[in-house]
Parts: structure tokens; C-alpha cells; sequence
């Protein structure tokens, strides 16, 4: 049998280490468009903050596909050929496969503002992109930082910590909309402040100008303007998959998968940042471009590819960074609801955050700020919400509670 896994990160490598242990014999082969040697994305803001050497973002060494018994090459893929079982690369080479994952990744969003190009334009997603941005991190240069979500607030944070001046600039009127509530947003902006960012929020770019001297000038929708040497774009990220136009494969946000996290077409599995998979919570299709999603469903597939004998219980989204000198964590459901119960820790500090929140007696969803013994408090939480364990009580009983054994969850906030 012939396997071809296309993409060599967190989804990719989990497909091939789950399919080998399951099968030492059939021919895999991994195309990847980037490098041979996989690294992780989560990794790059540290190198840029010098906080990880060069050789420590990469997660397997040189003879890792040697041990596996398999084949990468470098090429980018730009066509699939359903009926031929044909992967077709930009450079015209053909590779058959009797079963194939498409694990391709995501890639940045530019959005449409006028004049936002330039060898100053950057993005913060791959280690090119980190190649190109690092000799530009010099003291005293200033950067403005488009979007506030996880990667754009590191690259913001390893900007300070450069002794860059650095702006952040969020069309919403909240930073991190997707990923913090609003008291979490607020403690979060209080910290980029006192670190020395200027952070904009409600702020609509309209367009960007060069002077004669080739800095960059934001225009923005109130009149005002920044002037700054470099711009990082974190403004969203989108699935890679423009090859699939031509196939029959089912599209919609990204690639529709079944629980074995199989395609429309049989034989051809998706799984990662490419694919809409059954949200843990409700079983909505959703795009979780996240690192343990991206495992959960690469392991699924290359199981499925292998015996069939696996299914994906679906995905409950976990973030958790930390930047500012801040942790920062959320999960699941977070934002309050008229079914929803929310408890918060009162007894932290001020610029301590910690809510749960429950419906029906059973969590949904935390968010957490402060410091990182607050992620503990979510990661004791998370098998519960992965359960649907109901949990008694109030409010007062959750550190008690949460210090228990995990095994004994399931008699949590019971007096």
C-alpha cells in the first residue's frame, strides 16, 4: 500500500507515528513545501525573544523519517487527481498513493489595506517568516503589530523585549476577541501598557504610505497616524487548500471530515488546520487551528488509514501562552450565557482572573489571567468538561476541589 501524508507538522507527524505502529511495511511518502526537518510554529516568538536557540525549534532530528521507513521530499502541491490517485507537485512531479491525508496547514491572512507590501511587511507563522523578521528586531526600531490574537501579541512581546517600540493595533474593541472574555482582555491590555506598548483597540487601518526615508505610515479611520520601520501582520490565518479546486472533495470552511476524520472521497483523510472537525462541546463543525487539535486529529487519521479502528470524539479548544510576564489561558466556552452559571475566584488578587463556567451543573469553558499556576486550575478542569461531569457546590470550594485527586473528580463541589 502506498501512503502519502502531505504536510510535516503537528498533524502530519502524529499520522505518521500513528499509522507506523500499526503498519511497519506499506510505502509512506511526506511532501512538505517548507522544511524536511519538521520545527514547531509555537516555538518561533520564543526564538525570536531569544528565549530558545535556532536548533531547539526543531521537534525531530535529521534521521527521524530514516527511522520511520519513510520518504520526505520538498515540493508544493497544486493539483490532486481524485480518480488518477495522483498528487501532482508544482515542479510536475507525480506521486501515486492508494491512501492519502492531506495535512497542509494554514497560512497567514493579508488583509485588504491599501499599501500593505514591502520587504517590511511581515508575518509571524513560519521559520522563513522568522528568518526575515529577526535581522530586522533591532533596538530602537519601531514595529507595528496588526491583530491581537496569540501570535501577534508574542510577536509584540518579543518585540519589548528587543527594546523595539512597539504599537498593537485591533479593529475590535477588545484585544484577543476570540480567545479571552472581556475582564481577561482588560487585565491582559492593563499589562501590555505597563510593559510600554501602545495599544490601540477599536482602530480601523484604512491604509498604509511610505515616506521618502522608506518608513511605513498607518492611516487610520479616526485621521490619526503612526509612523514605524516594520509591520507584523497577525490579522487571522486561513486553511491551505487551493490544490483541492479541481477535486470533488466536500469544501466549506475547510475540508469536511467524518468522525475516522475521512473525507467525502474514500481513501483520502484530512486532519489539522485544514479541516472542519466535530466541536466537543455541541458537535458543530468547526476549524480548531490549534497544536493539540492538530495532534488529536493526525493520530486519528493515520490509525484510520491503518485499520479503520479509530474514531475523533471531537475538539475542545485549549490556549495557553505566556507573554507580558502574564500567563494566559482559555478553554472551551468561556463567555457568559443566559443557560450558563459563571463562578469566579474572588479571593485572587486584582490582577488575578480565574472563571469557570458551567451549564446545566457541568463546565463548559475557564478563562484564566495572572499567574501560571492558574493553567494547573484549567488542566485539572479540562477531563471534567471531557466528561460532562456534573460538579455541585459554590464557588468557595474551587480551590479546595481542584487540589483533590483527578481521580476523584467526579465527587467535585459535593459539600
Amino acid at each position: 500500500m502506498k501512503i502519502v501524508i502531505i504536510g510535516n507538522s503537528a498533524a502530519g507527524l502524529s499520522g505518521l507515528e500513528a499509522f507506523r505502529k500499526q503498519d511497519q511495511n506499506s510505502s509512506v511518502t511526506v511532501i512538505t513545501c517548507e522544511e524536511t526537518t519538521p520545527y514547531s510554529r509555537v516555538m518561533l516568538p520564543y526564538y525570536l525573544r531569544e528565549k530558545v536557540s535556532y536548533k531547539d525549534m526543531f521537534i525531530r532530528d535529521d534521521h527521524y523519517y530514516e527511522r520511520l521507513n519513510a520518504k520526505c521530499i520538498k515540493g508544493k502541491v497544486v493539483n490532486l487527481l481524485v480518480k488518477e490517485r495522483h498528487v501532482v507537485l508544482e515542479n510536475g512531479q507525480i506521486i501515486s498513493y492508494d491512501k492519502l491525508l492531506i495535512a497542509t496547514g494554514s497560512s497567514p491572512i493579508r488583509p485588504p489595506i491599501n499599501g500593505l507590501e514591502g520587504e517590511g511587511i511581515h508575518h509571524l507563522w513560519t521559520l522563513d517568516d522568522v528568518r526575515r523578521l529577526a535581522p530586522a528586531f533591532l533596538r530602537g526600531k519601531r514595529v507595528a503589530v496588526l491583530g491581537s490574537g496569540f501570535v501577534s501579541l508574542q510577536g509584540a512581546w518579543a518585540a519589548l523585549v528587543k527594546g523595539l517600540d512597539v504599537a498593537v493595533i485591533e479593529i475590535m474593541d477588545r484585544i484577543m476577541p476570540r480567545a479571552l472574555d472581556a475582564r481577561g482582555a482588560e487585565l491582559l491590555a492593563l499589562k501590555i501598557r505597563e510593559k510600554g506598548a501602545d495599544l490601540r483597540v477599536g482602530t480601523f487601518t484604512k491604509e498604509v504610505t511610505r515616506t521618502g526615508f522608506g518608513e511605513y505610515v498607518l492611516h487610520f479611520d479616526d485621521g490619526s497616524t503612526l509612523v514605524v520601520d516594520l509591520i507584523i501582520v497577525g490579522t487571522g490565518v486561513r486553511p491551505n487548500i487551493d490544490f483541492l479546486k479541481n477535486s470533488d472533495i466536500v469544501v466549506q470552511q475547510g475540508i469536511v471530515v467524518n468522525e475516522r476524520m475521512e473525507t467525502s472521497l474514500p481513501g483520502i483523510y484530512a486532519a489539522g488546520d485544514v479541516a472542519m472537525v466535530p466541536s466537543f462541546l455541541d458537535g458543530r463543525p468547526v476549524v480548531h487551528a490549534l497544536w493539540p487539535t492538530a495532534i488529536e486529529t493526525g493520530t486519528v487519521a493515520g490509525n484510520c488509514m491503518a485499520s479503520q479502528g479509530d474514531v475523533y470524539l471531537g475538539s475542545l479548544n485549549m490556549n495557553v501562552t505566556q507573554m507580558f510576564d502574564v500567563t494566559v489561558a482559555s478553554m472551551g466556552e468561556f463567555l457568559d450565557g443566559a443557560d450558563r452559571e459563571v463562578w469566579v475566584d474572588e479571593r485572587l488578587a486584582e490582577n488575578q482572573y480565574l472563571k469557570i463556567v458551567l451549564k446545566e451543573g457541568v463546565p463548559i469553558g475557564a478563562v484564566a489571567v495572572g499567574e501560571s499556576e492558574l493553567v494547573a486550575t484549567l488542566g485539572m478542569l479540562r477531563p471534567l468538561i471531557r466528561q460532562k461531569i456534573r460538579i455541585n457546590g459554590t464557588p468557595r470550594n474551587l480551590k479546595a476541589i481542584m487540589a483533590q485527586n483527578i481521580s476523584r473528580h467526579h465527587k467535585a463541589f459535593s459539600g
